[in-house]
């Protein structure tokens, strides 16, 4: 036991301010175990929560989850449904899995014009509840695609009346803090798949075979360690 808590209680001598996690492998740990993708995503958000409570724990500013993109939309029909059910579910359980003694706010990204009313109400309800919490700020990307946000924030400023855009005017309307030090991917797969493609211009990159739903504490650590080894030059 004593074992266990001190290498749960991993000491850091830098952490990063904001992490982004494309949370990949949910398919494909449900099939090497015979399963639905459905179960593999159940487990996914397990894992989800558990990053959660972590990032929160070792007073990590800003974490952004990569939960469905645009272009999941192509995915079966049947997956889809299961996965906005599952927001659906998660949503209606989170004032008791996600507690107010975590002091996590939680913060929805991307565009909600195509998502149902009832799935919209419970996110503005969730970003309500815990709008006063001062802990760890959780982006959850859903409908979410880096290109899109760009799009997004240039809009944003064309309607506010503006006809010159600076890259501060961008950094300051897309939906998250403009840099993102760290970005994590399970499962094997190398590359960004469109997630934060203006916050990643001088993130430092995690990737590990581990398929999302077995991702731990003990991954996010090793991650950790790795980014405080990293030598950031950021171009210079």
């Amino acid at each position: 036991m004593a074992l266990f808590k001190k290498e749960h209680e991993a000491a850091f001598k830098e952490l990063p301010r904001h992490i982004g996690i494309i949370m990949d492998g949910n398919g494909r740990w449900a099939k090497k175990r015979g399963l639905p993708r459905t179960a593999g995503h159940r487990k996914g958000a397990d894992a989800f929560e558990k990053i959660c409570r972590e990032c929160n724990r070792l007073k990590i500013k800003e974490v952004t989850f990569y939960a469905f993109s645009t272009e999941n939309w192509n995915r079966p029909k049947s997956e889809v449904q299961a996965l906005m059910q599952l927001f659906h579910d998660f949503l209606i359980e989170a004032k008791t899995r996600l507690s107010e003694t975590e002091n996590i706010r939680v913060r929805f990204i991307g565009d909600r014009g195509v998502l149902d009313s009832g799935l919209i109400k419970l996110m503005d309800e969730a970003e309500a509840d815990t709008a006063q919490r001062t802990g760890t700020l959780v982006n959850i990307a859903i409908n979410y695609g880096g290109r899109q946000e760009i799009v997004y924030a240039v809009n944003k400023l064309i309607a506010a009346g503006r006809q010159n855009v600076t890259e501060n005017d961008i950094s300051e309307n897309i939906y998250t803090s403009p840099d993102c030090d760290l970005i994590i991917r399970p499962s094997g797969e190398k590359r960004l798949s469109n997630f934060m493609l203006w916050q990643a211009a001088y993130s430092e990159f995690q990737y590990s075979r581990v398929l999302w739903p077995d991702f731990d504490e003990h991954d996010l650590h090793r991650a950790l360690h790795e980014f405080e080894n990293r030598n950031r030059r950021f171009g210079k």
